[in-house]
């Protein structure tokens, strides 16, 4: 297999290019034109490569003495790695490996989804991530969560409504909407324990910047959702969304933390919100891709592993680090 490598700050010229490859996969928003622009343009160091082949495509950086792995900020669900189905994976690394500038020894894709990219043999699992498949009705999926999901919603939608407070979803998916529905979020998150920590999101930072130029961008094609519930006149929660085709991805979650403990704003919202997918129609799976967490399993049983793969430029290489673990 043949690489082209270029840096990866000349990505736009070939973003048709990589949307072409990317569609042919198992849609996944995060690995569109519009996503990668966005995290290159928030997060890249500048040392990134772009590698262009007929059959895969990638943005790797160095990682590393001898080291090479795909691009992977924090803010990416997924290794920036797409290939045409039915690609020998293995061949296309070793060309890729030695494509790169230096004697590359390692290259590591990252964080892969099985569903996009089948898992090989030596996969290295990442983390269990959780999804929801929109089939049939609400009325049945809601009938088959535990009755203590149910319950307990249904206890605090009725203390809330007999204390006089009203309930609303609000979602907002025009392109003009994202700046103002960005800076709600970082409002939310500065005002909690990620402020403490310094992760929180700003329009004026690198995270903020990231959001609000993906988000519009996604938004100019009808393909992002924010979704705001407030408790009255108070904002409590807020998840940001972005689809492709029949998929749509949760990104992101904040929520109010002033909010007495007794409710949950958030898996308020989460039940309007995966009520209002399966009533619209048009979507078929709903994506966390988060590590799955104990109120995962109570929204969903469908859960899957992601992975990392590692391809050695000599067997013996791969033999040292199996033996060195």
């Amino acid at each position: 297999m043949t690489w082209t490598l270029m840096p990866a700050a000349g990505f736009g010229a070939h973003a048709r290019q990589w949307d072409a490859l990317q569609a042919q996969t198992v849609a996944s928003p995060m690995l569109q034109a519009d996503f990668v622009a966005a995290l290159l343009d928030a997060f890249s160091n500048g040392d990134e490569l772009l590698a262009i082949s007929n059959d895969a495509m990638a943005i790797v950086r160095p990682h590393g003495r001898g080291s090479w792995a795909t691009f992977q900020p924090a803010q990416a669900p997924l290794g920036m790695w797409i290939e045409r189905p039915g690609l020998d994976r293995a061949g296309a690394l070793a060309s890729l490996l030695r494509a790169l500038p230096g004697v590359g020894l390692v290259l590591g894709l990252t964080q892969l989804d099985p569903l996009l990219a089948p898992a090989p043999d030596d996969a290295m699992e990442y983390i269990q991530t959780a999804r929801i498949t929109v089939a049939g009705s609400f009325v049945d999926y809601w009938a088959a969560r535990g009755k203590n999901l149910r319950s307990n919603l249904k206890k605090q939608r009725a203390k809330l409504t007999a204390d006089g407070v009203d309930l609303r979803l609000q979602t907002s998916t025009r392109a003009d909407q994202m700046l103002e529905a960005v800076r709600d979020f970082g409002r939310l998150e500065s005002a909690g324990w990620k402020a403490q920590a310094g992760t929180a999101v700003h329009l004026d930072n690198a995270q903020g910047r990231f959001y609000s130029r993906m988000l519009a961008a996604f938004a100019a094609r009808g393909a992002a959702s924010v979704y705001r519930y407030w408790f009255g006149d108070q904002l409590v929660a807020m998840d940001l969304c972005i689809r492709q085709g029949d998929c749509i991805v949760v990104l992101k979650t904040t929520y109010d933390e002033s909010v007495p403990k007794t409710f949950s704003p958030a898996l308020l919202m989460r039940e309007d919100a995966v009520r209002a997918l399966f009533d619209e129609g048009g979507t078929a799976r709903i994506e966390f891709y988060g590590k799955v967490m104990e109120w995962h399993t109570r929204w969903t049983e469908q859960v899957r592993t992601l992975y990392h793969l590692n391809q050695y430029r000599w067997a013996a290489l791969r033999r040292l680090h199996a033996l060195s673990k």
